[in-house]
């Protein structure tokens, strides 16, 4: 691990820039990696009119630890975390640099929270499986922060808010999960059926989506008390928290809005959402 005091200040290596939007990505399927689709097209689109970032900060649900921690390598590997899908997904590499100052400047920012460097991580297919389709080039450094499991929605969300300042650096922020995911109920028969939900997913959608068009963030921290609905669409909180840091990254003033707005397979939401 580089000692801190060897890095460049990250002050010399990004100067201001306007401030960067702010993305929630449903990622939905690992297939969506190698497919052309509604979903796909809806991440494309959704960087299409914003500035090149400097780097990539993605909070992904498939790195789900025991405390904070953020990947320091020079060079991060493509992580093939899944399995029973085809030769070609296990193929797909995405060989974007990592960027070490960043991660110690996101360490810097969380104090007083003890954030790891890591050096064995990677991109896991939360990232990858979504950033290919946003900078297929692969020309961006990336970096992905761990969410500490032990840990509330309500730290998240104010744990993400000391990220804000990267936003006038040029960082790009994504969380990538699903809103809605219960994956010991999705209907594979009904896979491929156009925004196919279960009554009480899209009961859960329309709940979720009115609260965050509200900015009623405080009742989306408290979701275990949203009812039966919710409790069925977030069975477990690793897909529904990079939605909390999302929101909590939101400013005064900023706009939000919803796209990929569809449910798959009856428990599933592809729903994702720009901050801008």
């Amino acid at each position: 691990m580089k000692n801190l005091n060897d890095l460049d200040s990250f002050s010399q290596q990004f100067s201001n820039t306007e401030k960067m939007p702010v993305l929630f990505l449903g990622h939905g399927s690992p297939m969506n990696a190698i497919e052309n689709n509604q979903f796909v097209e809806g991440f494309r689109n959704s960087v299409k009119n914003i500035p090149k970032p400097t780097s990539i900060i993605c909070i992904s649900a498939h790195w789900y630890t025991k405390g904070t921690k953020v990947t320091a390598m020079e060079m991060p590997r493509t992580i093939h975390d899944f399995g029973g899908f085809p030769k070609e997904l296990f193929e797909v590499q995405y060989p974007a640099k990592g960027n070490p100052q960043l991660a110690v400047e996101t360490k810097k920012l969380l104090i007083p929270e003890l954030v790891e460097l890591d050096e064995k991580w990677g991109f896991d297919h939360g990232a990858w499986s979504v950033i290919k389709h946003l900078y297929p080039n692969a020309d961006i450094p990336v970096i992905q922060l761990s969410i500490d499991y032990t840990k509330s929605a309500q730290y998240h969300f104010e744990l993400a808010k000391k990220l804000n300042s990267l936003r006038k650096k040029g960082v790009l922020i994504i969380g990538s999960g699903n809103i809605i995911h219960n994956l010991g109920m999705v209907d594979f028969k009904n896979f491929d059926k156009d925004n196919y939900g279960f009554e009480w997913a899209i009961e859960a959608k329309e709940i979720v989506n009115n609260l965050i068009l509200k900015g009623d963030y405080q009742s989306l921290i408290n979701y275990d008390r949203l009812g039966k609905a919710l409790q069925l669409a977030i069975p477990t909180p690793d897909h529904y928290l990079p939605l909390i840091y999302a929101l909590g990254l939101q400013e005064k003033g900023e706009n939000i809005s919803l796209f990929n707005d569809k449910l798959v397979a009856g428990s599933l939401s592809m729903t994702s959402l720009k901050i801008s």
